[in-house]
């Protein structure tokens, strides 16, 4: 399945490169098991920029370069096995719409269905994947409820559950000082860190190899990932339904906003061969 990673460090700026590069599961690693496409996406200036590429990450040299050299407050990055659209750069998430970046995990259906509620807003969307235009549904809803993220989330994902057919809804999306992550329902995990201020590090191979990274020694973070990405014990897997937002200032604020299954779930035996081949370890 896709891998997801978000990061926010807000107020403060600092780099990701442990967490892209050099952590036991960093993403470059995931990408070796989700080979195709690879994006980040950060903040300079207070505008959205994104990398991607429709390779894998441990293959372009470009996300590397900007893993090591991109100073951000939040960060979002994304490992694709695709499922909808194909090996493509529109297709490789993130996606941006109103300066905000979103990558997701899991598989919608009914695209007519979604495409049909989003009118005119089907304007945002370049691509063909399901994700875009579940984002799409976001940032209408968004702009519907006066710029509140968190609504807009809650708002789309209760319609998605309603209306259309769901393997997962696993997502995040960050402005240049926010991010928010939701996992629906409980089909993939998501994982978030609240990690304190400190030396990153990991020892593995009997003491063999040492990685340390000091990006984060003097400020706390947020990550959230597919997956624990390093051995610290503070790895909490997100509740089904459970939406998180971390504010301005990283503190976490987490609701079970979507309580109930989605009406039309589907299973593994329902999806695609392309898209059931995308979901592996679901």
């Amino acid at each position: 399945m896709c891998r997801l990673f978000g990061l926010s460090a807000a107020p403060h700026r600092t780099k990701a490169t442990f967490w892209l590069l050099e952590a036991p599961d960093s993403l470059t690693a995931q990408s070796h098991r989700d080979p195709d496409g690879a994006g980040l996406g950060f903040y300079d200036h207070g505008e959205a920029h994104t990398h991607k590429a429709p390779i894998a990450a441990y293959e372009d040299r470009c996300f590397a370069h900007e893993a090591k050299e991109e100073c951000s407050a939040t960060f979002i990055a994304h490992v694709r096995y695709a499922s909808t659209g194909g090996l493509e750069r529109r297709n490789t998430h993130p996606f941006k719409q109103d300066n905000r970046l979103f990558a997701h995990n899991g598989v919608v259906e009914g695209l007519d269905r979604l495409e049909a509620e989003l009118g005119p807003d089907r304007n945002l969307v370049k691509g063909d994947t399901d994700s875009e235009r579940v984002f799409a549904l976001i940032t209408r809803e968004v702009r519907a409820n006066g710029g509140d993220v968190s609504a807009a989330i809650v708002s789309a994902g209760r319609w998605i559950a309603d209306e259309l057919p769901l393997f997962a809804l696993n997502l995040i999306l960050i402005s240049g000082t926010q991010l928010w992550a939701l996992r629906y329902p409980e089909t993939h995990e998501l994982y978030v860190l609240e990690r304190r201020a400190g030396l990153l590090c990991h020892e593995g191979t009997g003491g063999r190899i040492r990685v340390e990274s000091a990006d984060l020694a003097d400020r706390k973070c947020v990550v959230v990932a597919s997956e624990r990405m390093d051995d610290d014990p503070g790895w909490r897997l997100m509740e089904p339904g459970e939406l998180l937002h971390a504010d301005m200032r990283s503190a976490v604020h987490r609701n079970v906003v979507l309580p109930d299954p989605p009406r039309h779930q589907m299973a593994l035996r329902d999806l695609r061969p392309e898209a059931a081949a995308s979901q592996h370890g679901a």
